[in-house]
């Protein structure tokens, strides 16, 4: 049977080169929302700090019709850390809208998508998106790109996959580089004209590949897939099996099943192969499960998703504040909710250790990790987190460390102080090339050298510099690298920050608080100028005598502290920190909080070395 009702869609591409804003313009152009219909920008970001971040974390799935055609479209998100969500969303198309911004060019994750994409098979067509942009450079961009797809051994037919040039905010697309356009008419032929139509098998037994979960607090799991083959009826009785667990043999109900229309989840009786529906019924489903019909159990073959490269531990928080302001505090709200995030995220790894208050979470990346901390928050939970550190490998005998591929693109005068972070940590220059007054440089820079990188880098281009990093390889071990060159302003006892003690405490370095914070022994409340430590006792009150009142501290002047967010505290914390995660609070701590006892801890590992 050949569907030619149907094409099957993955919007891919590096981190904001308008995915999800193309995706608003189809909507609105392919008639799924009325004309008098208000709607938000990057409609298909529903997460909140999807929306405050203007990220995709989550891939997400919608669907246009046009010309009698419905067109299932997979929105992934572009940043490294969420790689794993953009490998599964694959093996539900059959073609992708590979996005490249028109200044910009390939970048790391350009890279990283394509070749999954290619490695799968999949025909391409390349959006050159905001060729309105003043700094567009629409040639060279089309030649980076040829460059790359050679680069990456593309097959003869997708190297010559067509070229459609698009501005995503303005909904306008053109076949031809020198014209703007003034709809998405041109986009949307050349979907049909270039990604056939799918040839499948509606008369065999069901097989549907899950690629995506979600959860309903009143059905349970829902699972998200394509049928490979055959139909899928609601009620219908099934078999769940996995292609890399064949010990998975579970007999269960497809108690409800659902197309997806525009931002819809429609019920609906039956779905044929080649569709995109979401069921519920199955409350063990995971990703990477086939259903299959209990005449014919036969597990589709899963991507194999990398393997994480940095990991922190999370624990119970126990500083002198713990319980008083999260609503989920104890090690089995922790535990539940961390496996529970497996079910969505194929990516993460949760561990048990031996303390059972801790659990060992591995993921793609400082932001993968940080993003799960901030949803956990949010959602009441308080817990504490260690400094991240990169997982090293055993090849041979010899330690092995996974490296990252790094572009920056800086102006040509503020190039010497990115050569000298990267000498520092230990960063390979592989090619340098000039874009008009700025200059893109391109290291293999081991994993743990970026940590804490990016406010550094910002600083050193004045907020010019624009950064991004991929996963390259795993090499050889490169030596050590020196985390972090400041101390810490440590306070010296517990409670209420007041204007004379943090007046002291500035003269010694930069402040995290103001006056009226709660702070406890043990926590850092500061970044010294130099290495190591200084405890500071900004609870200390000005001594009143005849002469003097305590309305003179009025006169004393605070410098503004520097509020640290959650990104920049995990930036910060060295391998004696932790951060304290609460609803209300981000706060720094040593994981030995008595001062006494942490100078001893101190002594005794100085006269180990």
């Amino acid at each position: 049977m050949v569907r030619e009702d149907l094409r099957n869609i993955a919007i891919i591409a590096h981190v904001d080169h308008g995915k999800t804003t193309l995706v608003d313009q189809m909507l609105k152009q392919a008639g799924t929302f009325r004309e008098n219909q208000v709607v938000e920008e990057r409609v298909m970001d529903s997460g909140d700090l999807e929306r405050e971040r203007g990220i995709t974390i989550l891939a997400k799935n919608t669907s246009i019709h046009y010309n009698g055609v419905k067109i299932n479209i997979v929105d992934t998100p572009g940043h490294a850390d969420f790689s794993g969500e953009v490998e599964r969303s694959l093996k539900m198309v059959s073609g992708v809208l590979l996005l490249v911004d028109a200044a910009e060019g390939p970048m790391p994750q350009t890279r990283f998508v394509t070749q999954k994409a290619l490695e799968l098979g999949l025909r391409l067509i390349i959006v050159v998106n905001k060729i309105d942009r003043p700094d567009a450079r629409v040639n060279e961009v089309i030649d980076e790109v040829l460059e790359l797809l050679m680069d990456l051994n593309a097959t003869d037919d997708q190297l010559e996959s067509p070229f459609v040039f698009c501005s995503g905010r303005e909904g306008t697309s053109s076949l031809d580089a020198s014209e703007t356009g003034s709809d998405l008419v041109p986009l949307f032929d050349t979907i049909l004209e270039h990604f056939p139509p799918l040839e499948l098998d509606d008369t065999s037994p069901l097989q549907l590949l899950v690629s995506s979960i979600d959860y309903n607090d009143y059905v349970g799991r829902i699972g998200i897939g394509r049928i490979e083959r055959g139909v899928a009826r609601q009620a219908a009785d099934v078999v769940v099996c996995n292609y890399n667990h064949g010990e998975v043999n579970v007999k269960g109900k497809l108690v409800n099943l659902y197309e997806i229309e525009g931002l819809e989840r429609v019920p609906c009786e039956s779905a044929r192969a080649g569709d995109i529906v979401c069921f519920s019924g199955l409350e063990g489903i995971n990703i990477g499960d086939t259903v299959c019909s209990p005449d014919c159990v036969e597990a589709v073959p899963f991507v194999k998703i990398s393997e994480p490269t940095v990991e922190m531990i999370f624990s119970v928080n126990d500083s002198p504040f713990a319980g008083k302001e999260g609503k989920f505090v104890t090690t089995r709200h922790l535990r539940e909710r961390l496996y529970r995030e497996l079910l969505r995220d194929v990516s993460l790894r949760v561990e048990d250790t031996d303390s059972t208050d801790a659990f060992r979470v591995s993921g793609r990346g400082e932001m993968h990790l940080s993003i799960l901390i901030e949803t956990m928050r949010r959602e009441g939970y308080e817990f504490q987190v260690s400094a991240p550190k990169v997982l090293y490998k055993e090849i041979g005998g010899e330690r092995y460390e996974p490296v990252e591929r790094l572009i920056v693109d800086v102006p040509e005068t503020m190039t010497g102080p990115v050569f000298q972070s990267m000498g520092t940590r230990k960063g390979e220059l592989v090619h340098m090339s000039a874009m008009g007054s700025r200059m893109r440089l391109e290291f293999l820079v081991p994993a743990r050298g970026l940590f804490g990188y990016k406010s550094e880098f910002l600083t050193d281009t004045k907020g010019e510099g624009v950064m991004s990093s991929v996963f390259y390889e795993y090499q050889p071990y490169k030596g050590e690298i020196q985390r972090r060159l400041a101390g810490s302003l440590v306070a010296f006892e517990t409670g209420e920050a007041v204007t004379y003690g943090l007046f002291n405490a500035q003269g010694r370095g930069a402040l995290f608080i103001g006056a009226g914070t709660q702070v406890y022994e043990g926590m850092v409340i500061g970044v010294a100028p130099k290495e190591g430590d200084i405890n500071v006792n900004v609870c200390k009150q000005k001594h009143l005598t005849n002469t003097r009142s305590s309305s003179s501290d009025e006169a004393l002047r605070l410098i503004t502290p520097k509020k640290l967010s959650l990104e920049e505290a995990l930036e910060f914390i060295g391998d004696d920190e932790l951060v304290e995660i609460t609803p209300q609070n981000v706060r720094i701590r040593k994981r030995i909080l008595d001062n006494e006892l942490r100078a001893k801890a101190r002594a005794k590992a100085k006269a180990g070395m």
